[in-house]
């Protein structure tokens, strides 16, 4: 099963936050778990499409604090799995939010 992780806000990343981020990186990179990571532009663009005409806002559309600002992208056997990667990530950065959406492929 594949999940869509993502966290939001900025993160003030220090030299030890960093090198257990790392680690913790690896180890999920090495198991074979971790499929893709990496931080995204906060904000980005809104596309809708109605009647056949493609209408492109950008962003940001809220608090910088509310947009999603890293994801990684995991393939474990279950949902439960995915809560325990993530419940590591936040004890690795410490408070925040997150939000967990399996991938159907």
């Amino acid at each position: 099963m594949r999940f869509l992780l993502t966290s939001v806000g900025e993160q003030k990343a220090d030299e030890t936050l960093q090198i257990e981020m790392g680690k913790f990186i690896q180890e999920l990179t090495q198991a074979g778990v971790l499929l893709a990571t990496g931080g995204m532009e906060l904000g980005g663009s809104v596309l809708k499409s109605v009647g056949g005409e493609l209408t492109v806002t950008d962003g940001p559309f809220a608090e910088a604090k509310e947009m999603a600002g890293g994801f990684a992208l995991i393939e474990v056997g279950s949902k439960e799995e995915a809560l325990e990667l993530s419940r590591r990530f936040f004890k690795i950065i410490g408070d925040g939010e997150g939000r967990i959406q399996q991938i159907y492929r």
